[in-house]
Parts: structure tokens; sequence; C-alpha cells
């Protein structure tokens, strides 16, 4: 695995406070690899999934805080997913621009992977599907230690197909 970043990075999970973050990573320059911004009922929406997965035992979403000011930076989630015919956890993250390339989007994920393999629900793999036209988040998953199991069609948000790298990587518990 690469040497990281030395960015330091804490996860803290999704509450109800944090709509403010959801909207700022939901701008124009934010979700061009997701189909562009949603509605603001949407997003109201996609809040409240957010704070309730860890309630309802589907996964868990959390904001990323940027050490040692705790300024909240981006998001790093997993959910429960079946892919393929087999349940996987899905991971996903997003790191606000004026914060990109500093590697906190890799350390967060490794924190949420690590959250992964305390979880009690077994699922032998984590699957990310960043588009094929993002090269900073397929590199995240190759500095992380994915493979690269090939491109895929995946429907995201609902209703839209894009043309994402599948990248897998084993569960190993801790």
């Amino acid at each position: 695995m690469e040497q990281r970043n030395a960015t330091e990075v804490r996860i803290e999970l999704w509450d109800e406070g944090d709509l403010d973050l959801l909207r700022q990573l939901n701008s124009p320059e934010m979700t061009v690899h997701f189909g562009g911004p949603e509605t603001e009922e949407k997003i109201l929406a996609r809040h409240k999934r957010y704070y309730e997965i860890a309630q309802n035992g589907t996964g868990k979403m959390f904001k990323i805080l940027l050490l040692p000011h705790l300024e909240v930076v981006g998001s790093v989630g997993y959910w429960d997913q079946t892919w393929k015919e087999e349940s996987i956890f899905e991971i996903g993250w997003s790191v606000l621009s004026e914060y990109q390339g500093r590697g906190i989007a890799t350390e967060a994920t490794a924190k949420a992977i690590a959250s992964i393999r305390s979880e009690k629900k077994k699922r032998n793999f984590i699957h990310a599907f960043p588009k094929t036209i993002n090269p900073a988040s397929n590199a995240i998953c190759r500095t992380l230690g994915f493979s690269y199991i090939g491109e895929c069609d995946f429907e995201y948000p609902i209703g839209t197909t894009i043309r994402c790298n599948d990248w897998r990587l084993a569960v190993e518990r801790n």
C-alpha cells in the first residue's frame, strides 16, 4: 500500500445538525460526477436517511472533521447494498472542493473501512463505484488496496445510469 498523506481527520456520525454540510456538498461543482444538484426536497430526504442509517442498522454516515480545528470538510459512509446477488457494503465519500487534494478523503475512507471491519454484520466485501472519469476517487480506491473488478453501469441517482468502475475490498475482521 502506498504511503498516505499525513493529514489528520476524525469522522463522527452524521446528525440532525449536518444539513448545512449536505447543502454545501450538493453544489454544482461537487455533484458533477453525480448528475448535478438535487432539489431541496431530495436534500431533506437524504439528510434524514443519513442521520437515521446507523439507528436502522443498515450502515453509517459520517461527517469528516479536519484536525486540529475540527473544520467540517465532507462526508464518508457505507450502507448495505445488493450487488450481483451478493450482500455487500457500498462505500462513498465527498470532500468540499477547497479541501480536496490533501489526502482527507483517503484518510476518512480508511477510518470508515475500520468501522466496517468492527461491524458484527457479516459482509465479505466492500465495493466503491466511482465514475470512470473521476481520477481522484479511483486513486483513493487503489491507495486503500481495493481490487479493480472492471467497468459497470450503475444507477445513481435513482433513474440515472452512469458508467463506473467497480472496486472491491475484502472485509477482514478486526
